[in-house]
């Protein structure tokens, strides 16, 4: 039986999360969830007291796939560049075929409208990079004059523009060429021995 209820539990929240992706929070009703995963209303009632408190809970189980895939690159012998490159393309083909993910990301996004706090993910992320970046430092195989934590939170910055703006423009039919494009840019600010000039900024006079 606990088997079951726990099949049961995780069989609403992917119902949940297809339907949050496909039509947002506001536009999403329990009915629609409960006829795509295939239960009961009594069934998702036991597991679930609210509509909010499933948004919560695709967004707790897309942040533990993410986090599980991540620790799999984590724990490997590449080096700490190759990794934070390994967790941007692996994240990216999660966006494409992981539907609690891409239902989580949507939820993400629409936080505000059921009033929660979704930063943890965020944060997380922004740890992972910056400490996996000054270790990729103190290798050299980045500049010595990056700073890890800006860095870090420019790099999460970015790739959530990036999958954004897919998703709008091909449903992210383009995203893994996208992401590789990011970082064609990136890398050269970042690898020794490459020089990046900035352009000065311009001026009223100059303008």
């Amino acid at each position: 039986m606990q088997q079951r209820a726990q099949d049961t539990r995780l069989s609403v929240i992917e119902g949940a999360a297809l339907v949050f992706a496909e039509l947002g929070y506001g536009n999403a009703s329990l009915t629609d969830i409960t006829r795509r995963a295939g239960v009961t209303k009594g069934a998702l009632y036991f597991h679930f007291t609210s509509k909010r408190d499933l948004a919560l809970a695709v967004i707790a189980e897309q942040h533990a796939l993410v986090l599980a895939a991540g620790a799999e690159i984590g724990g490997s012998d590449a080096p700490a560049l190759e990794k934070i490159i390994g967790l941007c393309r692996m994240f990216g083909r999660q966006l494409i075929q992981e539907p609690i993910v891409q239902g989580g990301i949507r939820l993400t996004f629409e936080a505000s409208a059921f009033d929660a706090d979704v930063s943890g993910p965020y944060e997380d992320w922004i740890g992972t990079v910056e400490g996996l970046l000054g270790e990729a430092q103190a290798h050299g195989a980045v500049k010595s004059t990056v700073d890890p934590a800006a860095f870090a939170r420019y790099l999460v910055a970015s790739f959530t523009g990036v999958q954004m703006v897919s998703n709008v423009l091909t449903s992210r039919e383009d995203v893994l060429l996208r992401i590789e494009q990011m970082w064609d840019f990136m890398l050269p600010a970042i690898l020794p021995g490459i020089s990046v000039q900035t352009p000065a900024p311009r001026t009223a006079s100059s303008s």
